[in-house]
């Protein structure tokens, strides 16, 4: 759903906001890199289709694809890196406390176009080894707490060189479980709750999503078969622009062979446990691992106060999303 932004003022013209753009990407890349202890890697923008390698999102997203000369299977675009992290670090050798991070782009073509969705997704990828006593909630909290302040050092920087932009960031972190928001606003959708819990609180990380809640209900969607749904959760930071919640990251420690057989099971998914990469899984060849996405546009969009994901990247938009937009003074790139 379109959000109408009240009184939005541009506070970076086009060319000024390319600049800025660049800015905030090349200065969190650097920081969160040295935070986080995290070499960059090439990555690929599509895979071979029935490996399950690709991001399944909810299921019921579907991949561009595609066939190439001399190949005999299809070849499909991918949703996001979330699971061919996991081999690169093996076939690349990386040990306990090494890891890596990638530019990802994705064309998501189910998407529903609003102020923070578009069919192309840029994210800084990112998955780092680990043993499996740092498989506990702990070690979680500790590596959001990294990655906020990542953000946070970044919109330092932004501030201060377009001093016409202020800091919104909030680096004090509220941790609460899916269900525990559910049980704190039960009248209220899963959007509702996170609405209302980020302008309580600014910066918020729920955890433990993708299996049902006490209402039957998960709060978010969550493919089986990448993160431990005990494990994991969503960044939200609160964005007086748009006065909403805005998700900056996904990301959780992954399913190991006992969590990953019970939520196959739970989804109804075994079916995939005979798909080379679930095999490869199952048979402890991959490490195990803690990951997750940033949404580049996605920072981009808060940290220069823009109205819209379209003025801080480059993609297609229906008919009625550019009237819209054009109807509320936000000029697409």
């Amino acid at each position: 759903m379109k959000i109408r932004p009240q009184n939005y003022e541009k506070l970076l013209g086009v060319r000024e906001t390319e600049m800025a753009i660049k800015f905030v990407k090349d200065t969190f890349e650097r920081i969160f890199a040295d935070v986080m202890s995290l070499e960059r890697i090439s990555a690929p923008m599509f895979v071979e289709s029935g490996e399950g390698i690709n991001d399944d999102l909810n299921g019921v997203e579907r991949p561009v694809r595609f066939d190439i000369a001399g190949k005999a299977c299809e070849i499909e675009i991918v949703h996001s890196l979330a699971k061919w992290k996991r081999i690169a670090l093996e076939r690349y050798g990386y040990q306990p406390g090494e890891g890596i991070y990638t530019d990802m782009n994705a064309i998501r073509r189910d998407e529903e176009l609003d102020n923070l969705h578009s069919i192309y997704v840029d994210q800084w990828d990112w998955e780092r080894v680990i043993t499996g006593e740092l498989r506990n909630p702990d070690y979680l909290k500790s590596t959001v707490y990294d990655i906020v302040h990542a953000i946070k050092q970044t919109e330092v920087q932004v501030c201060s060189m377009f001093d016409v932009l202020d800091p919104i960031i909030d680096e004090d972190v509220f941790f609460i479980t899916a269900e525990e928001l559910r049980q704190k606003y039960p009248h209220l959708s899963a959007k509702q709750r996170e609405n209302a819990i980020v302008r309580e609180h600014g910066t918020v990380f729920i955890m433990k999503i993708g299996a049902p809640l006490g209402d039957g209900i998960p709060h978010d969607g969550r493919a089986p078969d990448y993160d431990d749904w005990n494990l994991n959760g969503d960044l939200l930071v609160y964005y007086p622009v748009l006065d909403t919640a805005v998700e900056l990251s996904s990301m959780g420690i992954r399913v190991n062979e006992r969590s990953l057989l019970r939520q196959l099971e739970q989804s109804g998914n075994m079916a995939r446990a005979s798909l080379p990469y679930h095999r490869a899984l199952l048979s402890g060849e991959l490490p195990l691992t803690v990951g997750g996405g940033i949404g580049q546009s996605r920072l981009c969009m808060v940290l220069l106060h823009k109205a819209h994901i379209g003025e801080v990247q480059a993609s297609i938009w229906d008919d009625a999303s550019v009237e819209w937009c054009a109807e509320n003074g936000i000029e697409l790139l």
